[in-house]
């Protein structure tokens, strides 16, 4: 009685299942922890978890997408340019400063973003996370607008006031910076984050 023959196992990566998305979330994870944002890749969080590099795409679309899903972000970093750029560059330092504020304000943004801010200052993965993961998302736009001789070092000096100031009202607690009203943190801030944003200092 002859054996019943049976089709070769099937290879490559395996298909989505229940478990598929948790499982390229881990890997993101620790690839963006340990690595980076920029160091990071979709072929290689794909790889990690043992499917397609397709089927992460299929799951969150661009790296950035899965940067904001992975870190569990309770934010949308891009969903906060139009509200900065809706007016055009006139007055835009006031209005990038009033939405920092408003998200760092907020309890539930503060908490997650903090610990980001105090990894960022100590290790090079976490501080690639906050200034080509978070930071680019929300001065990519402004970028736009600017003078691409000028837009890199424009966009780096407000990222130093916005860092500063997150670092020492949130994390250092200095006074009178940590109990200042954000409408007295704006009247004294915006007018310099405005002048490197579009002042005549190069």
């Amino acid at each position: 009685m002859s054996r019943a023959t049976r089709a070769p196992a099937g290879r490559g990566r395996r298909p989505g299942g229940p478990d598929t998305r948790g499982e390229i979330l881990s890997s993101a994870r620790e690839s963006f922890a340990s690595k980076g944002f920029e160091g990071t890749t979709i072929r290689a969080v794909a790889a990690a978890a043992g499917v397609d590099p397709a089927l992460v795409h299929h799951y969150f679309g661009t790296k950035d997408d899965l940067f904001i899903a992975a870190l569990e972000l309770p934010f949308d970093p891009r969903e906060l340019a139009p509200d900065i750029l809706g007016g055009g560059l006139d007055g835009a330092g006031e209005r990038l400063l009033t939405v920092f504020l408003t998200v760092w304000d907020d309890p539930d943004t503060r908490l997650p973003l903090a610990a980001l801010l105090r990894a960022g200052a100590t290790g090079e993965p976490a501080a690639s996370l906050l200034r080509d993961g978070i930071l680019r998302m929300v001065l990519a736009e402004l970028a736009e607008v600017l003078d691409p001789a000028e837009a890199k070092v424009r966009g780096e000096l407000v990222a130093s006031q916005l860092l500063g100031l997150a670092l020492a009202r949130y994390l250092l607690a200095l006074e009178p910076l940590a109990s200042a009203p954000a409408e007295d943190l704006v009247t004294w801030m915006a007018p310099n984050l405005q002048r490197y944003i579009s002042g005549d200092f190069l």
